[in-house]
């Protein structure tokens, strides 16, 4: 097959302990999925399905570098999350059958233009430019997944210059990873090279340039990065 000019890379996520990469074919994000986090948004955790949106690929970015400050904000907020990277896909997935479908965890950070979403709800547009911008996905080494880590459990924080701003656990989530991936299923045929965003804790904040910003999770290797002052 020729291409009328060369297609662009494949994006792709570091390994922990491997020089082979984990390549991304889409980002799935779970929306408001920690109580917490849905009541300080103004919505009410006990009431709401989970509820799905996306970034494109390419706004994968490894962490452990210094980017630049993104543009068309004055309101760009942090938010960690364990991400969860699919090793094979399927339509309608059990939930007694997904777990079969991870290949790896990975600590993240979905950044969010909250002012650009805040103006969008209001008007009852769509997120994409909230939360689809380029680098908007800075994510940390695959961990690939054991029986015996299925990250269910575990503290997850994140520090904006050395000062703890969100803290949470993962069992805080109201939809589990395996009803996640279900259920996600159930709407579009998942696919290897997959991700999913999994939802924040309580706490989202503002960053500004020269920031340093570092997610972490128990089990997994630290995602930290910053921006260009």
């Amino acid at each position: 097959m020729s291409f009328v000019f060369d297609p662009a890379p494949t994006p792709s996520l570091a390994i922990a302990g491997a020089d082979a990469r984990f390549p991304v074919r889409r980002i799935f994000c779970v929306g408001r999925n920690y109580a917490a986090h849905a009541r300080e948004m103004g919505k009410d955790p006990d009431r709401e399905p989970p509820f799905f949106f996306t970034k494109p690929a390419d706004a994968v970015v490894d962490c452990g570098q210094s980017l630049p400050f993104p543009s068309m904000t004055e309101n760009l907020h942090f938010e960690a999350e364990l991400v969860v990277c699919l090793g094979r896909g399927g339509k309608d997935i059990a939930e007694d059958q997904a777990r079969s479908h991870i290949w790896g965890y990975a600590a993240g950070n979905d950044l969010t233009r909250r002012d650009l979403q805040a103006e969008a709800k209001k008007m009852g547009r769509p997120w994409d430019m909230a939360k689809g911008f380029d680098q908007s996905a800075v994510i940390g080494p695959v961990h690939k997944a054991e029986d015996s880590d299925p990250f269910e459990t575990g503290v997850i924080t994140l520090s904006v210059n050395g000062e703890e701003r969100q803290r949470g656990d993962l069992s805080e989530m109201i939809w589990t990873v395996p009803e996640v991936i279900s259920i996600l299923s159930g709407y579009v045929a998942l696919h290897a090279g997959d991700l999913i965003m999994t939802g924040t804790p309580a706490g989202v904040g503002a960053l500004q340039p020269g920031d340093t910003c570092v997610v972490t999770i128990e089990g997994l290797p630290d995602m930290g990065f910053s921006y260009d002052g």
